[in-house]
C-alpha cells in the first residue's frame, strides 16, 4: 500500500521568520484530517540549531488525535532529543538522519559516523523501551555537494550494518537535490531485493523541472513510501545557504490519484493547501 508521509516540519524548519505557535497547531490538526499515513510534525533538537522547532512539544500538546489513525514522527539528532521525544505517548516514530557524508554528520548531528553508529543503537534502544519506531533516514543517500566519498554500494553497506541493530525502516534522502533518475532505480531495486523484510522510502528534495523522473524512478523500483511538503517549501537548513525545496505533495497526490489509500480525503486535502497560503511566507 502506498504510503504519503507529509513533513510540515521539513517545510517550516527552514524559514528564518518565527511562525507563531497557534499557526503551526492549527495547520497541522488540518493535516491530520487528510488520511497520510504519517506527518513528520516536529523535532527535538536544539533551539540554537532550528529555532522554529523549539516549540514542538506545546504544539504536540495541543494537536487533536481523537478522530486520525494518521501517526506522528519527531525528528531528533542525539540521544538527550530521543530521551524527550520518548516521553509522548503521541509520538509513534522517532526520526534520525544518518548520513553517508562524513562532512554532513558533523555538521547535522556533530557527531562522526563511526560514532554515530553507537547514538542510533542507543535511540534504537529507546524507541523499544518506549513501544516506538525508529525511522533511519539515509543522508545524502544519492550523493553529497562536499567531496566526501560516495558510491550506491556505500548506502547498501551502511544499512546492513544498521539492520544488525534492528532498524527496518529507511528513508533514502536526496538532500541537496542531486540524486539522478538511474542512481534512485538502481538503489530501490537492489535494496528492496536485497532486504525483504525492510521498509524503503523516498525523501527526494527537488526543483520543479525534475521531480516526476526521480518519483517515476522509485515507485517503479519498488519503493512504495515518500516524503512531501504541501508546496515544496522547505528543505534541510544544515545542509548549503540554499534550501533546495521538498517534494511537492500537490504533484504526488496527481501522480498517484488512482491508487491513493481509501482513508485520503481529497476535501480535507484541498482545504490544507488553502490554509498553507496563510502559514508560509
Amino acid at each position: 500500500m502506498l504510503k504519503l508521509i507529509e513533513c510540515p516540519r521539513d517545510a517550516m524548519q527552514g524559514i528564518q521568520m518565527l511562525i507563531p505557535t497557534e499557526k503551526k497547531i492549527e495547520y497541522i490538526n488540518q493535516l491530520l484530517k487528510v488520511g497520510f499515513d504519517t506527518i513528520d510534525f516536529g523535532s527535538f533538537v536544539s533551539p540554537k540549531a532550528i529555532p522554529q522547532m523549539a516549540d514542538t512539544a506545546e504544539v504536540l500538546e495541543k494537536l487533536d488525535l481523537s478522530q486520525t489513525e494518521t501517526k506522528l514522527l519527531a525528528i531528533v539528532a542525539n540521544v538527550r532529543g530521543a530521551i524527550d521525544a520518548c516521553n509522548y505517548k503521541q509520538i509513534r516514530y522517532l526520526g534520525f538522519p544518518f548520513s553517508i557524508s562524513e562532512t554532513f554528520q558533523q555538521r547535522n548531528t556533530h557527531a562522526d559516523i563511526a560514532s554515530t553508529f553507537e547514538i542510533i543503537k542507543e535511540i534504537q534502544n529507546l524507541c523499544q523501551a518506549s513501544q516506538k519506531e525508529l525511522v533511519v533516514y539515509i543522508s545524502m543517500g544519492f550523493g553529497n555537494p562536499y567531496g566526501d566519498p560516495y558510491n550506491p554500494e556505500l548506502v547498501v553497506n551502511y544499512i546492513e550494518k544498521l539492520k544488525k541493530y534492528g532498524m527496518s525502516i529507511f528513508s533514502l534522502s536526496d538532500t541537496v537535490g542531486v540524486a539522478e533518475h538511474t542512481t534512485i532505480a538502481y538503489l530501490f531495486k537492489k535494496l528492496i531485493q536485497e532486504f525483504p523484510d525492510s521498509e524503503f522510502g523516498a525523501h527526494l528534495h527537488s526543483s520543479p523541472h525534475n521531480w516526476y523522473h526521480k518519483v517515476k524512478a522509485a515507485i517503479d523500483h519498488g519503493c512504495k513510501r515518500f516524503d512531501s511538503a504541501i508546496g515544496g517549501f522547505g528543505g534541510c537548513p544544515m545542509a548549503n545557504d540554499t534550501l533546495v525545496g521538498n517534494m511537492s505533495t500537490e504533484n504526488l497526490v496527481n501522480l498517484f490519484h488512482d491508487n491513493l489509500p481509501d482513508t485520503f480525503n481529497i476535501k480535507e486535502f484541498e482545504n490544507s493547501l488553502r490554509m498553507s497560503k496563510y502559514i508560509f511566507p
